[in-house]
């Protein structure tokens, strides 16, 4: 399966339709009459297509485009949870996840289509898809307690283990759709909070692919962005000046101050490339209370 194609790792291919090329390689290991799971929605789909087909493999195409054969028909965003409404080759199929996230309904509508290959029951497969959620560091959400008498606590989404922009664009997603907590804090009002490291390995364009995050869709609803490293120094400058929070060179430079950047009732998202090392920020956030077992989703 290919779950996507984006602008990623650009310092090593001329193209993302290179990339592209790469990533259907993938399908040279099927043997003849294997199953090619790729994702119908990008623009370089074809290249996925022909390559399946080159090889004689069956090709399976999921996504939200009509005709193919997964098909995302609605997304429903809850503060805990993602609910799904599909069809499988005409055939209605409902399921959630329980962690928020456009980009986890998306893959794990091509989970189904593994699954099936593979010969498992789809309406198991889909039912259990309910107790999915993401590993540490690739947008786990736990609720981090300050205090356990009063009650006062965090919540924190750990996507500290990579970046490119598709990535970025979908943990902004998610945390643009969370709900804060007011009212337990020092200033009243729960916020929504990025932190975001440095996107690596993107190549010349590494600048304008940063500065772009400042005009994703609703980003007004994120009340303070802190950057870290020199490439999203770029970014910083160009938020507006009342979402503008700290930029630092390094994530050892921000992780001793964390705990003056956040207050309880907040929503803290943690975003950046492996390399970036924004998980030391993560590391002090965690030690801050002691983090309750990740959110069981509920609708």
């Amino acid at each position: 399966m290919v779950t996507t194609v984006a602008p990623a790792h650009l310092e090593a291919f001329d193209s993302v339709e290179g990339i592209a090329h790469e990533k259907a390689s993938i399908f040279d290991g099927l043997r003849p009459g294997g199953v090619a799971v790729y994702n119908a929605d990008i623009a370089t789909t074809p290249i996925l297509r022909a390559k399946a087909e080159a090889v004689g493999a069956r090709p399976v195409a999921f996504g939200t485009v009509e005709g193919a054969d997964y098909r995302l028909l609605s997304v429903q965003l809850c503060d805990e949870a993602t609910v799904c409404q599909a069809s499988r080759r005409g055939q209605p199929v409902l399921f959630k996840i329980a962690s928020p996230g456009r980009h986890f309904a998306l893959n794990a509508l091509g989970a189904l289509a593994v699954a099936e290959a593979l010969g498992a029951d789809p309406m198991i497969a889909a039912h259990d898809l309910g107790r999915w959620m993401p590993p540490v560091g690739r947008g786990q959400r736990e609720r981090i307690m300050l205090d356990q008498v009063e009650e006062t606590f965090f919540d924190l989404i750990d996507d500290a283990f990579n970046a490119n922009p598709a990535s970025m664009a979908a943990s902004l997603d998610v945390l643009i759709a969370t709900r804060p907590t007011d009212g337990i804090g020092r200033v009243g009002g729960g916020r929504r909070i990025a932190i975001l490291g440095d996107m690596l390995e993107l190549g010349p364009t590494e600048g304008a692919l940063h500065a772009a995050i400042a005009h994703h869709p609703d980003l007004s609803a994120v009340h303070v962005i802190h950057c870290v490293g020199p490439r999203m120094k770029v970014l910083h400058a160009a938020l507006p000046r009342q979402q503008r929070g700290e930029w630092v060179e390094t994530a050892a430079e921000l992780a001793p101050r964390v705990r003056s950047l956040i207050d309880a009732g907040d929503i803290l998202l943690v975003k950046g490339s492996k390399g970036s090392k924004v998980s030391l920020v993560v590391d002090v956030l965690r030690k801050m209370g002691q983090a309750a077992s990740p959110k069981e989703g509920t609708v």
